[in-house]
């Protein structure tokens, strides 16, 4: 079991609940003890200053490989955000936590708990981010926003009821077994990789990020699995590598423009998931480039007049599709006139635009895995059982088609050579295009900015070594960012 040292400044406010501290000298002058086991340490010293005794006393415990609260990294930190920002994070008003207005003014953060029990999960998200015994929050309404100001305090700057909140907190956390985290390899680099445990169709499975996470270790890369909420500060890493589903209203394409603007290395880069998620710009621009893809118009009403022109323009079946959307979600087929009327109807009420688009049954679409303009893997899916889609988002079973993996050679001339050229167009990051070949000739579907990378799926071909190239393209822009 782990002996928890509490270093203070002042023992005095402690002795009143026999809470045994010691001083910050003592630690100085008696630690490390011989044969000492595991030790953690909470430091309430003051840390306000740079190089103060509660700087030093992070420092040290750091030194002596006993565990801190705060780390040196949180001091810092807090320190680096009051200077150059006053302390001020923007915080979404549509946070759960903030629907009230009435919430404005300060708060006392302890230990990552909030007497305001409306603020206990942006408490808890805050401690996560800057772990540090005793922070205070003031919150301020601004416009569709809330403005949230963090500043570290001290035991001596609370009052008498401050204090013996403190020490409740203090109390409890001290009997909480700290989360231990495996010691490992110092990497050169750090990486976030976003996912959602709920998404049902991610665009990797577990045992594929455990691919990722092993890879980017070779290539002197930490790499974590990490959710939304835990990138309040994206700053502490080097690079975002994105395996959640993207869309423009959606924080991940928040989390790749703050991210980008931090100066990290992001696939997909926010570019990207505004190309890739919009098939009006696809449509247009492979039209423009030269693409082959098949014929498309973009309908902004359901008059009968322009019922009739996609009547002669494709006949029927005729597909429909959202301009945004991905995994075949938001995609239909009309089979006849009061089908295409009643869902051309539909999507209107929910989209300016709709694309309407020729109908090509194949076998299966192929998917070309493209990374920095290179083919990286290539996977023919099957059409789901049934149904005229890979996916059949309406199955509760046989959800998706069966599926081959080859290796980029084998596959036809024009298909790869489409690929390349629709990938040229959106830029130079990690893409999934989806093409029909049919009698000889390539048809791009769409390009996907996060493809599908799932284990024993995209990897059947490469195994380790797709995860491997991945990561060593994120090393080369890493090395390259550093020069």
């Amino acid at each position: 079991m782990e002996k928890t040292l509490i270093v203070v400044d002042d023992p005095a406010p402690f002795r009143a609940r026999n809470i045994e501290v010691i001083d910050f000298d003592t630690y100085l002058h008696d630690y490390p003890r011989q044969g000492e086991g595991p030790t953690r340490v909470i430091n309430l010293c003051s840390t306000e200053h740079y190089l103060s005794r509660g700087y030093y006393c992070s420092l040290l415990a750091e030194a002596r490989e006993h565990r801190v609260l705060p780390s040196v990294k949180t001091i810092n930190a807090l320190r680096l955000m009051q200077q150059d920002a006053g302390g001020l994070i923007q915080v979404a008003r549509d946070h759960r936590d903030l629907a009230s207005g009435d919430l404005a003014g300060t708060h006392l953060l302890l230990f990552g708990n909030c007497p305001e029990p409306r603020l206990a999960d942006l408490a808890r998200q805050v401690f996560l981010q800057y772990p540090a015994p005793i922070l205070e929050l003031t919150l301020t309404e601004a416009g569709d926003r809330m403005d949230l100001v963090l500043r570290r305090l001290s035991v001596e700057d609370l009052d008498d009821a401050g204090q013996q909140s403190m020490l409740d907190e203090l109390e409890s956390f001290a009997r909480v077994a700290w989360r231990r985290h495996p010691r490992r390899k110092v990497n050169r680099w750090d990486m976030a990789i976003l996912v959602n445990p709920d998404e049902k169709v991610p665009p990797s499975n577990r045992e594929a990020i455990k691919r990722f996470i092993k890879s980017a270790a070779r290539h002197n890369i930490h790499a974590e699995a990490v959710q939304a909420g835990d990138l309040g500060n994206i700053s502490q890493y080097d690079a975002l590598f994105i395996r959640e589903g993207t869309a423009i209203n959606h924080h991940s394409y928040e989390l790749a423009c703050r991210a980008e603007d931090a100066g990290l290395v992001v696939i997909d880069d926010p570019t990207s998931i505004l190309r890739c998620c919009n098939k009006v710009f696809l449509h247009d621009a492979f039209d423009y480039r030269g693409v082959p893809s098949l014929r498309t118009e973009v309908v902004a009403d359901a008059s009968p007049a322009t019922v009739e022109h996609l009547e002669q323009t494709f006949g029927y079946p005729m597909v429909l599709k959202l301009p945004e959307g991905s995994f075949s979600s938001g995609v239909f087929k009309a089979t006849d006139r009061a089908e295409l009327e009643q869902r051309l109807s539909e999507l209107l009420d929910s989209t300016a635009l709709v694309l309407a688009q020729e109908y090509l049954y194949t076998e299966y679409d192929w998917r070309i895995g493209v990374l920095n303009g290179r083919a990286l893997f290539a996977c023919r899916y099957m059409m789901a059982r049934n149904h005229w889609q890979i996916y059949n988002h309406d199955a509760r079973r046989d959800f998706s088609g069966d599926f081959e993996t080859l290796a980029t050679f084998e596959v036809p001339r024009p298909v790869l050579d489409s690929a390349l050229k629709a990938c040229a167009i959106i830029g130079n990051g990690l893409y999934g295009v989806d093409i029909k070949y049919h009698q000889g000739k390539a048809y791009v579907i769409e390009v996907n900015d996060n493809p599908s990378i799932d284990h024993r799926v995209e990897d059947a071909y490469l195994g380790r070594e797709l995860y491997m190239q991945v990561m060593g393209e994120f090393q080369r822009r890493l090395e390259a960012r550093g020069r």
